[in-house]
């Protein structure tokens, strides 16, 4: 048995209406989720599938729907949070990071995610990053980048170069040609 603990307000979302959001992971990810108001969650099944549900849990609890944090049922896909008070010294700082990290009208947010290929969430104190694994280090380095103070611009020119660099070796692979 797992526990993992999410935020109180994140509950019904897990739950879902009529408790039908938990039948759904239950039955994907084939264990037995016990949930209480306050956020305590129990997750019961054998090893392999307690490990992947605790991380879709986990997603849930960052703010992932449900549907986004599913993904994470895939080897291909991996889970990274980031704790901006591990980051930050003030109140103010955080909130700085977190205005940065979105963006104005979540522009940065959509790049970080269009270029990386991935899905973000920013909530309370963390920014939770769900891609696959071939993108995620990109992803987090951008946020990094970004939490660090540089300017947007030389993120995207990051994520651009990223993105141009997991092209060409993907393109290698597919024709068989050694890097």
């Amino acid at each position: 048995m797992e526990l993992v603990k999410i935020p109180a307000n994140r509950v019904s979302s897990l739950i879902g209406k009529k408790g039908g959001t938990k039948s759904v992971l239950e039955e994907r990810l084939k264990v037995k989720i016990t949930v209480s108001k306050e956020g305590d969650v129990e997750v019961d099944g054998e090893p392999l599938e307690e490990f992947v549900a605790k991380d879709v849990v986990k997603a849930v609890g960052r703010g992932f729907e449900p549907e986004i944090a599913l993904k994470l049922v895939s080897d291909r896909f991996a889970l990274k949070i980031v704790n901006l008070r591990e980051f930050s010294h003030s109140e103010k700082e955080k909130s700085r990071m977190k205005g940065r990290i979105i963006g104005m009208d979540g522009k940065a947010k959509h790049i970080i995610e269009q270029d990386a290929d991935c899905q973000m969430a920013v909530y309370g104190n963390t920014v939770a990053i769900i891609a696959p694994l071939e993108t995620i280090e990109v992803a987090v380095n951008a946020v990094f980048k970004i939490m660090q103070g540089q300017p947007h611009s030389a993120v995207y020119m990051y994520l651009e170069k990223a993105k141009k660099r997991m092209k060409e070796e993907s393109l290698k692979e597919s024709l068989g040609i050694s890097l």
